[in-house]
């Protein structure tokens, strides 16, 4: 049965990839599917890319061990923060933007922004560099589902996700990520909703679960005497579940592969519907993944958790369930994997191919090779991820945390700032780039220890979420001390915002008396 249901959603997927294929002609539709992605379409892109099996396996066993039932505010903040206000603050400006300045990458959007080529180059080897290990820890989280419900040896799951992938993405581009992605978010909509009333079903139902959670012992914890701590509003380390909140929910502002779905936008009216159905699509999956991780102490012990560690607890949760129930969880997590996959690969391979290979061959590369070089790193890139993902002792949440911490520290506040601001300097994006990058690989080395304002430095997740905040206070604070661009530059800049639009009285009511 499980067989069956894993071989009907492969094939549907190679299936649209395949329906794709003659709508990806042009360099323009195979990265942003010709800028006229529907409103539906683009809000189950951006929230199937946001949640894969790093979400599900790695960060709701993780933390779903570590804070109980408090780590469902990692999915309300991923709701509020990550989809609500992303949408509303970057959503449109975005779109106006990089069609005003013709540019189809984040590092393409950095070069014509601060009229640098120096920047694109050294923004696209961050974002090729650091989108690797986040790759590798979506193949991670799947193969050890995948181990669990067929018994297959972890390498061979990771290497056939990669072959699945590849297929779909190589052939029908961004459009057919974005049909796909919308399939796939159905899948995990209906999944995540029957998983969970049946895994708490096998305790009892929600009642029970909560009174068997309320009784497990905090000890080993920071708060090692707090009676029900698992189940309390807050859970035993608050701090620490903040560094959580805002690595996962701001981070997503700065990470290449979720803006590139704001520069696809078709019109005014994909903004409004994309907001409300990608906040709806985060509040029940991402609020529910660590909602259902919470109860992970309760299915788990103590000397199980010693030999599968965090990255097993979901999969052991998941031996509960009926067959049925297991092959709908298999392909719902292979949905967000496969989603979030096709996103990473497309956006990594663009890039290269877009901000680094097309100038250093000085014409040479028409559309049509464009294409084919384009696809080709499509290829590399998920070879690259597959080898680093081979290494199974990896924690999912550390590869995640180092990867979103070096790109959305780097990228957050100069993109944001560079939307709304005028004053962004050159100095203080490379600032922004050398605290992401530079913090990140000195905490891969240093590996420190201790804390720092409530946050334990040992923690990967932590040192991403205080490079975006390192990011937010540098940037304008480098803008106001060197030098600026030229006036006539910023004008031409942001004059795409000073354009004129006729609108129905509906959406403007005029000011004739």
């Amino acid at each position: 049965m499980v067989l069956a249901i894993l071989i009907i959603y492969v094939l549907s997927v190679i299936g649209i990839g395949i329906y794709c294929r003659k709508k990806a002609g042009t360099v323009n539709d195979y990265v942003l599917g010709g800028r006229s992605v529907g409103p539906w379409l683009t809000a189950f892109a951006y929230g199937t890319s946001y949640f894969s099996a790093v979400v599900f396996v790695g960060y709701a066993g993780k933390f779903g061990w570590s804070y109980g039932l408090a780590s469902t505010w990692v999915g309300i903040g991923n709701a509020l923060i990550g989809s609500l206000m992303a949408w509303v603050i970057l959503g449109r400006r975005t779109r106006i933007m990089t069609k005003h300045l013709d540019s189809s990458t984040m590092p393409e959007f950095f070069e014509k922004r601060f009229n640098s080529k120096v920047m694109k180059i050294v923004s696209s080897l961050i974002v090729f560099i650091f989108l690797i290990p986040y790759t590798a820890s979506v193949y991670n989280g799947l193969s050890r589902l995948f181990e669990m419900a067929f018994s297959v040896d972890y390498s061979y799951c990771v290497i056939g996700m990669a072959v699945i992938t590849a297929v779909y993405v190589i052939i029908g581009g961004y459009k057919a990520t974005a049909i796909n992605d919308f399939v796939q978010g159905i899948i995990m909509l209906i999944g995540i909703v029957a998983v969970i009333f049946a895994t708490l079903a096998s305790k009892g139902g929600f009642g029970a679960a909560i009174e068997q959670l309320s009784q497990v012992s905090t000890a080993g914890t920071p708060s090692p005497n707090l009676n029900g701590g698992f189940a309390s509003f807050f859970g035993p380390e608050p701090m620490n579940l903040l560094g959580v909140v805002i690595l996962t929910s701001l981070g997503t502002w700065g990470l290449p592969q979720m803006v590139h779905k704001f520069y696809a936008i078709k019109d005014e009216k994909s903004i409004k519907t994309g907001t409300i159905v990608s906040t709806f699509f985060a509040f029940v999956i991402a609020g529910g993944c660590y909602f259902l991780g919470g109860f992970g102490r309760i299915f788990v012990t103590d000397e199980e958790f010693a030999v599968i560690g965090s990255d097993g607890v979901i999969p052991k949760m998941m031996e509960f369930l009926p067959e049925i129930l297991i092959g709908i969880v298999v392909v719902l997590v292979l949905s967000a994997s496969m989603s979030t996959l096709s996103s990473l690969v497309l956006t990594s391979s663009s890039t290269l191919t877009l901000d680094l290979i097309k100038p250093l061959s000085k014409g040479k590369l028409d559309e049509k090779k464009t294409l084919i070089v384009m696809r080709a790193f499509i290829a590399v890139f998920l070879i690259i991820s597959v080898v680093i993902a081979l290494n199974k002792t990896a924690l999912i949440s550390d590869l995640m945390g180092y990867s979103w911490g070096a790109l959305a520290g780097a990228f957050l506040a100069p993109f944001m700032y560079g939307l709304f601001w005028k004053g962004v300097t050159k100095a203080s994006v490379y600032a922004s780039f050398i605290v992401g990058v530079g913090a990140t690989i000195l905490h891969m080395i240093i590996k420190p220890t201790g804390t720092f304002l409530g946050f334990a430095l040992a923690s990967p997740v932590n040192l991403g979420a205080l490079t975006m905040i390192a990011g937010l206070i540098i940037v304008p604070i480098v803008s106001l001390i060197s030098p600026k661009m030229k006036k006539e530059q910023l004008d031409g800049i942001f004059s795409c915002y000073e354009q004129k639009n006729e609108v129905a009285v509906t959406d403007a009511i005029s000011s004739d008396k």
